[in-house]
């Protein structure tokens, strides 16, 4: 009764979906536990580009069931607008996908409230989406959130309308901010509808069962380590638990049932939005990572910024998710750099070094790089990892000794099939 789970590692945009996609196929079931509709997982399936915001990542296989589980929050416009572009492409979808009863449903004056509450910090913005994900989260906390599951109550219009209002009277404590909620209310009760002819069920019973059945289960986390709400870069973080702790309490499960945690990490650092980033490089470095990785957010659009891969954080996002196989992807994005580096310590304004992610980061005083030289070819017709240049071999070595987890998985290209497994 194993369940595996697929977590990001750093700032989010890792790569998980297409990992969840090429392993899909040895699960029965593939679960997103937490996050909503700020996630972005893109899929390239046979030469075509897909972005996923709320389905989870395994709904191209055939033979696998999806569960947005109990931890993710779900805006029904945009999950109805995912299965519409779905429709001619996977017509047996709706077949194969299943709503757990206990998520959260974004009401559109939860993007109203994340607007009006962004606008107004000025200078001082987190970053938002704007998907109302924050907003959402506080009402679950708060107790005042609606269901999927309440979608079957008669009284369901009434409760809608009573914590609309009580987001209008929320409203009030932020400036003026135009949002078009009339022709948003319209879409999102036209969804509703369509949302209610889908697989509502009891997401931890559902799952459970599987489990008992001996079924092989993939969790599939949205974001990345750093915008855990406990553990990441707060406050510039998202408003759910997204490190492995977060499997269970998202999806109803007992820590016992887990088998192996999948980290996945670029081969160099990206963050979208404000919050530190340690290895950030605003130089003409940065600018050619952007523009060969093609940085800008699957979400949002956004420019991503990019640095080095910063060995310090891939270590604290080893050890408090428990990682048990590591996945590189993007490496061919540094196939045509002299020169490859990563961050190994940092010194602090105290003038000590160290090799631990500090709770301060303004006391970095500067960052410590180390290097190796590029290999400056293609890794397009690299199968195996003996095939592989030596100077990729050296800087796979230090990625191990570094993080303390062995490399299972290597990306070298957005395919399907441009993985290696070791």
């Amino acid at each position: 009764m194993p369940v595996d789970a697929i977590l990001g590692l750093q700032w989010g945009d890792e790569g998980k979906g297409k990992i969840v996609d090429f392993l899909a196929d040895k699960y029965q079931a593939v679960c997103r536990f937490q996050g909503g509709p700020n996630a972005g997982h893109t899929l390239w399936i046979h030469g075509k580009k897909f972005v996923l915001h709320t389905l989870p990542s395994g709904v191209f296989r055939t033979n696998t069931l999806n569960l947005i589980g109990n931890g993710v929050v779900i805006d029904p416009t945009t999950l109805v607008k995912e299965l519409d572009m779905l429709d001619q492409v996977i017509p047996d979808l709706k077949d194969r996908l299943y709503l757990s009863q206990k998520a959260h449903l974004i009401l559109p004056t939860h993007r109203w409230i994340d607007l009006a509450s962004e606008v107004s910090k000025g200078k001082n913005k987190i970053g938002s989406t704007l998907r109302g994900i924050g907003p959402c989260y506080m009402d679950k906390t708060g107790r005042n959130g609606l269901r999927i599951g309440d979608l079957l109550s008669p009284d369901f219009k009434q409760d809608y309308f009573n914590l609309k209002e009580k987001h209008l009277q929320f409203l009030k404590l932020f400036p003026e901010t135009e949002f078009p909620i009339e022709a948003e209310e319209t879409k999102w009760f036209e969804s509703i509808e369509q949302i209610r002819s889908l697989q509502l069920c009891a997401g931890e019973f559902w799952v459970n069962q599987l489990l008992s059945k001996n079924a092989n289960v993939l969790a599939e986390g949205a974001q990345g380590t750093m915008l855990d709400v406990d553990f990441g870069t707060y406050p510039y973080v998202t408003s759910s638990n997204t490190i492995a702790a977060g499997i269970c309490t998202g999806l109803g499960i007992a820590p016992k049932s887990i088998r192996k945690i999948i980290g996945i990490a670029k081969a160099y650092c990206t963050r979208v939005g404000s919050g530190p980033f340690p290895s950030e490089l605003l130089n003409e470095t940065g600018e050619r990572l952007r523009k060969e990785g093609n940085e800008f957010g699957s979400t949002t659009g956004r420019p991503r910024r990019c640095g080095w891969l910063d060995l310090v954080q891939l270590h604290y996002s080893c050890m408090i998710n428990g990682v048990s196989d590591l996945c590189i992807t993007k490496l061919d994005v540094l196939n045509a750099f002299e020169e490859i580096k990563w961050v190994d310590s940092y010194t602090l304004k105290n003038n000590l070094t160290t090799e631990e992610w500090p709770f301060d980061l303004q006391q970095i005083k500067q960052v410590n790089e180390s290097g190796v030289n590029g290999w400056l070819q293609s890794l397009e017709n690299c199968k195996s990892p003996d095939q592989l240049p030596e100077q990729v071999k050296s800087f796979i070595k230090i990625l191990e000794k570094k993080s303390g987890i062995p490399l299972s998985y290597l990306s070298t290209g957005p395919g399907r099939e441009e993985l290696i497994c070791f």
